[in-house]
């Protein structure tokens, strides 16, 4: 069982594509093909199944892939004792919401580079679905989420923070002149929401759904920049991080609904860090989580 091999069962298993697997690991289509035959053949299992065009893992292949990520991660912890933490190579994988890696984590990627500058960063937005099996499976290294808590008891779970949020609409919106804004005042209101930064938009949907407030067909965008644009263009209102609208808000673009905390309690949401409690801390992934402990709800935003 050779490591390279490994490392392109775990590409399969994560594209479910032997094409875009070649691609990742920058070999032929026809390679990827021959070293999972091997490993196959080595194991004397089935990983794939293979239907038509649809790859799906077996029940054994779900078994190697835990196994995959820990002995790769021996590997990197090999090579980064053998060569100094300074020269450290490989990737880090990390889910973060777009609102915290666009106006907190700046400060934390520009330094992490400095750092580490061999090391591959790859930054994913981070929808809640799925994310606690990426962590497990190891296709994610860590993970960001906005979120009042997660209950796992294989992931390790850190709270970094509270992060405020506010509802926000046009100058000209029809809210925008109450004097307060609680749940009733929603009703028949459409909402435009993120679709990948927002965990905490189901806590908020479930308190207007507990309240009964119905709501009109509402937007959903993957794209806070196009998301923010179609509030300001007086489409509806919608929910998010208050960093995330502060400079709008200052240039009277979009203004903070005066929401009514003794009707639909604190608009806010923890800011959590995730990881899966047998991961190996390497030092480029123990030094990210020191990062993020000790800057990335500190003082201003980081840009």
């Amino acid at each position: 069982m050779e490591l390279r091999d490994l490392k392109t069962f775990l590409a399969v298993a994560r594209r479910l594509s032997f094409h875009q697997a070649a691609v990742e690991v920058h070999a032929a289509q026809s390679t990827v093909s021959a070293r999972i035959a091997a490993l196959e053949d080595d194991l004397g299992v089935r990983l794939f199944e293979r239907l038509g065009r649809t790859v799906r893992l077996t029940a054994a292949g779900e078994r190697l892939r835990e196994h995959a990520a820990k002995m790769l991660d021996l590997e990197d912890e090999a090579r980064a004792w053998v060569a100094g933490a300074g020269e450290a190579r490989g990737s880090l994988a990390v889910r973060v919401p777009e609102s915290l890696c666009a106006w907190r984590m700046g400060g934390i990627i520009r330094e992490f580079r400095q750092r580490f500058p061999l090391v591959q960063l790859s930054l994913m937005a981070c929808a809640h679905d799925a994310l606690e099996q990426d962590l497990r499976q190891g296709v994610r290294d860590l993970a960001f989420l906005l979120y009042d808590g997660i209950n796992a008891k294989d992931l390790v779970v850190e709270a970094l923070g509270v992060e405020p949020l506010v509802l926000v609409a046009s100058p000209g919106h029809r809210l925008a002149a109450l004097p307060k804004i609680g749940p009733a005042e929603l009703r028949g209101e459409p909402l435009v929401l993120s679709k990948t930064d927002c965990s905490y938009r189901r806590l908020f949907e479930a308190l207007l759904d507990e309240r009964g407030i119905v709501r009109a067909a509402g937007l959903e965008f993957s794209s806070a920049a196009a998301l923010k644009a179609c509030v300001v263009g007086g489409l509806g209102v919608t929910l998010l991080p208050e960093l995330a609208v502060r400079a709008e808000v200052a240039a009277g673009q979009l203004v903070a609904l005066p929401w009514d905390e003794q009707e639909g309690g604190p608009l806010e949401t923890a800011v959590l860090m995730l990881r899966h409690k047998d991961k190996w801390l390497a030092p480029p992934l123990a030094a990210f989580m020191e990062l993020a402990r000790t800057r990335l709800m500190a003082g201003a935003p980081q840009t």
